[in-house]
C-alpha cells in the first residue's frame, strides 16, 4: 500500500532509477534522473475601497507645550521626531512625549539626517548640561525639556 504522503507520479518516476541499480555496493550502473517542478498559483482578492468604504484620514494632531522635567532617563527615550526648527520631539516609553529646545545657534538642517545622544554616568539626559551630536560631527546643546499634551 502506497503511504497517503507520496503521490503515485512520483514513484514511477523514481522506479527506473530503483530498477536500474549496480549489483554490488556502491556500483550505480545507468542510474536515471528525474526532475519534478510543481507550479502553484496563489490569488489574493483585495477589494476595491469605495467612498463609502474609505477610512477617514485622521486631523494631525496638535501639540500643546507645558512645563517640562530638567533631565529624563537614558532608558526611556524609545525614538525621536523632527517636528519644528529648533527642537526635536522624543517620544518615551508608555507614549508620553517630550519636546527639546535646542541652543538658538543651532541650524535645523544638520540633524534631519539622524543624531546621537550620550547619557551622562547616572544615566540621565538632562537639559543645560547634555548635547545631541548629529552624524555630521556638529553638537547643539539641550537648552530645555517641555512636555508635549494633545490640544
Amino acid at each position: 500500500m502506497l503511504h497517503p504522503a507520496i503521490p503515485a507520479s512520483l514513484l514511477a518516476l523514481a522506479a527506473p532509477a530503483f530498477a536500474s541499480l549496480g549489483d554490488g555496493p556502491g556500483q550505480l550502473d545507468g542510474v536515471q534522473v528525474a526532475q519534478v517542478t510543481v507550479h502553484e498559483r496563489i490569488i489574493i482578492r483585495v477589494p476595491r475601497m469605495g467612498p463609502a468604504r474609505a477610512a477617514p484620514i485622521p486631523a494631525p494632531i496638535r501639540w500643546k507645550e507645558k512645563k517640562g522635567p530638567k533631565c529624563i532617563a537614558a532608558a526611556d527615550l524609545g525614538g525621536a521626531l523632527i517636528a519644528e526648527p529648533g527642537a526635536v520631539d522624543l517620544v518615551l516609553a508608555g507614549g508620553k512625549r517630550l519636546r527639546a529646545r535646542l541652543d538658538d545657534d543651532c541650524g535645523p538642517m544638520d540633524f534631519y539626517n539622524g543624531f546621537y545622544l550620550r547619557p551622562a554616568a547616572d544615566g540621565q539626559v538632562c537639559a543645560d548640561r547634555d548635547v545631541i551630536r548629529m552624524r555630521s560631527g556638529a553638537s547643539c546643546g539641550i537648552a530645555t525639556f517641555r512636555t508635549l499634551v494633545a490640544k
